[in-house]
């Protein structure tokens, strides 16, 4: 932990319950300005309903939430918003078929005119999309064209770009690398260290271990709902990652299981092979006796 800094967020021995399903137990995390805290998983690990408490979704059945400081209850996302936690999920919210800068101020459009004449300022929103994705790394020539046109990592980037614009001191990744190819990933990483840069926390969730090694600070990994607890890269290879995300253990005794099945197929396929052959010589025996084709 950093000494000296107070956490943007941090949750201290969360548990969240579904019934009788224990969807975490006892987590504990801490986000710090200018850091990507990694989240990891596999599936089922827990990492979207632990990102659902970070973001107002969900409230821990037990355990503390905290923001700069502050114990907090959201009741809503809208709540951790107004705190400055933005998240960004995999969907993105994004409509295609509108313009760069119209999914840039969606939900909140800059208007001019007043009464019947107010309108969706044009001019305001393509300059400020512009500005805002140049920030980023990204030019684009036209911010009136469909974000549909766009890449997957090029949407991506809007998303974040915009959560800053408005205000995210957090930003928070939902699997934002999931769906894309190896460049557009690439792309994707990039921006999560330019928003680094920017001194913002953000929160990348993965269950890429190569992925997060390449932008993390620190790591949590999740395992069925339980923590490994944080780990910077001095403490954690990324060898030993994979190694805590997959359960070694696990994949071991697969291993021993699958090569007991080949050996099991091998020893069938020899006995159907021996008793093949030996109704072959049967056959060449009558053959021979009667003189007539096999």
């Amino acid at each position: 932990m950093k000494t000296g800094k107070v956490p943007l967020i941090e949750v201290r021995n969360v548990s969240k319950f579904f019934g009788s399903v224990i969807a975490l137990k006892d987590v504990s995390m801490a986000v710090y300005a200018g850091e990507v805290m990694c989240l990891l998983g596999d599936n089922g690990a827990g990492k979207s309903t632990l990102i659902k408490i970070l973001s107002g979704v969900h409230k821990p059945d037990e355990g503390e939430y905290y923001v700069e400081g502050e114990r907090v209850d959201f009741d809503s996302p809208r709540d951790a918003l107004d705190r400055g936690i933005a998240t960004v999920y995999q969907d993105l919210a994004m409509i295609p078929l509108m313009s760069i800068s119209r999914n840039f101020f969606l939900g909140s459009e800059p208007t001019r005119g007043r009464g019947i004449f107010k309108r969706f300022d044009v001019r305001f929103a393509d300059r400020v999309a512009r500005e805002e994705l140049k920030k980023m790394g990204i030019d684009i020539r036209d911010p009136s064209q469909p974000v549909g046109t766009l890449s997957g990592g090029e949407r991506q980037s809007v998303a974040i770009a915009r959560a800053v614009y408005f205000g995210a001191k957090v930003l928070i990744l939902d699997e934002p690398t999931a769906a894309l190819g190896v460049k557009q990933a690439g792309t994707v990483l990039r921006y999560i260290a330019q928003a680094r840069a920017r001194n913002l926390g953000v929160v990348f969730i993965t269950h890429n271990p190569h992925h997060a090694y390449a932008v993390g600070d620190r790591f949590t990994i999740l395992k069925r709902g339980r923590t490994f607890g944080t780990f910077t890269k001095d403490e954690l290879s990324r060898e030993e990652m994979v190694r805590m995300m997959s359960g070694a253990d696990e994949l071991e005794a697969l291993s021993h299981e699958l090569e007991e099945f080949a050996r099991t197929d091998a020893m069938h396929a020899k006995g159907k092979l021996s008793e093949v052959e030996q109704q072959l010589a049967e056959s060449l025996e009558r053959a021979a006796k009667t003189g007539d084709d096999v």
